[in-house]
């Protein structure tokens, strides 16, 4: 039996599951779908969770915003990855590449994080993610 491979699950993934009206929406479920089906090990982190949290509560309501994330602590497979000043140092690297144009500080902390614990793949929607190296699935 193959190891399950790990995943990150960006803002674009948890929104899109989250909102029934994002037009990624049957397509981020059919993806989750396939991940737990599949027995991965799902990654996020701490910034990516705030992130989330404000564009819901911004873009649909508190209620939506806390019921996602009332949502995240029944995801046994998830690992909610800590942002350490050091893990931030490291990510303004990421700044120096043209090919990421108009990267968020919450993606470079991303691509830091998913390297350091050897996460190959990304459940998003935005392309910086394939640009610095990451499979999307």
């Amino acid at each position: 039996m193959r190891r399950p491979r790990p995943c990150f699950i960006d803002s674009g993934g948890w929104i899109a599951m989250a909102i029934v009206g994002d037009p990624y929406h049957a397509r981020a479920r059919e993806t989750w779908h396939r991940l737990t089906i599949d027995r991965c090990k799902l990654y996020s982190s701490v910034p990516v969770a705030i992130e989330t949290f404000t564009f819901l509560e911004r873009n649909t309501d508190r209620n939506t915003a806390l019921l996602w994330k009332d949502s995240l602590q029944a995801i046994r497979s998830l690992r909610l990855l800590e942002c350490r000043v050091s893990d931030l140092s490291k990510a303004w690297q990421w700044f120096t590449r043209k090919d990421l144009h108009k990267l968020s500080a919450v993606d470079a902390t991303s691509f830091t994080l998913m390297q350091q614990h050897r996460i190959p793949r990304a459940f998003t929607y935005d392309t910086h993610f394939a640009t610095a190296g990451f499979d999307l699935v």
